[in-house]
């Protein structure tokens, strides 16, 4: 049996230095090989320099994605901090759609070492790799495999930080890797000023827009003309709910007639970071 580690850093391999807890060379490999079973010798791509998850970006989503496709047919684990965990569990997700891979995200809120629950995790990462568990993406965390493709981040300390929504079951995606392109997620607040959003839209090339409930907004009419205007000149805008569960539907509501008059894009139960990634890739 071939196993495949990618080690980007976060909590899980962090120990104390003078400024805080910083990545430390050594520590996931070895706590991996303690635990594999025997003759399972594990292949490894470790970023250098090991990263904050805070740092993660498409770039580093590209050199997943290359190190994972290089290794055909190997189950992955990838250690990876909890920030960003939600964002690139959507974005690996979407990119290895039909290529039947076994991919584990693995992380922890308090490292290796620490008497916390990085061990467990790693633990049941490495039963989900080595075993029967389902093809895609999946985060172990808390006792749980979770589908990755929905990861929300509830809380920013609790050892049972996140939970997995359900999404629209990934399709194959017209790119296969990040290219580099201006897009952000921005949220609707009680107030905002058009000139802002303008602003914002003027720099992107596409964008997520968090809007109220099921799929209102404000009825402003110069925030309208904005989202209009954005759109006929060929920017993707691509609305999710600001809840956390229950979606969009537009019509429900008399509010949202503006909105969706708008030629937005719904993105129905997607979360902002698996409706970010669906720009980025389709």
């Amino acid at each position: 049996m071939r196993l495949l580690l990618i080690h980007t850093g976060g909590t899980i391999g962090m120990a104390p230095g003078p400024s805080g807890l910083s990545p430390m060379d050594g520590l996931v490999e070895a706590a991996l090989s303690e635990r594999l079973p025997p003759g399972i010798a594990p292949s490894t791509h470790i970023f250098a320099p090991l990263l904050d998850s805070s740092d993660v970006g498409p770039a580093h989503w590209n050199e997943m994605l290359a190190v994972i496709r290089a290794h055909p047919d190997v189950p992955v684990i990838v250690t990876h901090g909890t920030d960003t965990m939600a964002f690139t569990g959507a974005a690996l997700s979407q990119a290895l759609a039909g290529e039947a891979r076994r991919v584990i995200l693995c992380g922890s809120m308090i490292p290796l070492g620490g008497d916390g629950d990085a061990e467990g995790n790693l633990a049941l990462a490495i039963e989900a790799a080595l075993g029967p568990a389902e093809e895609g993406v999946w985060l172990a965390f808390a006792g749980r495999l979770m589908p990755a493709a929905g990861l929300v981040k509830r809380d920013s300390h609790a050892a049972d930080a996140f939970r997995s929504l359900p999404q629209p079951k990934c399709q194959s995606p017209l790119r296969r890797f990040f290219a580099p392109r201006r897009l952000a997620v921005l949220t609707l607040t009680p107030g905002l000023p058009p000139a802002f959003l303008r602003s914002a839209l003027s720099t992107l090339e596409g964008a997520v827009l968090r809007v109220f409930g099921s799929g209102t907004m404000m009825d402003d009419r110069e925030l309208l003309d904005v989202l209009t205007g954005a759109v006929r000149a060929g920017q993707r805008i691509r609305a999710v709910s600001q809840c956390e569960t229950g979606g969009l539907e537009p019509g429900v509501y008399q509010a949202s007639a503006g909105l969706w008059s708008t030629g937005i894009e719904n993105g129905g139960n997607e979360t902002p970071e698996a409706a970010l990634i669906h720009l980025w890739l389709n």
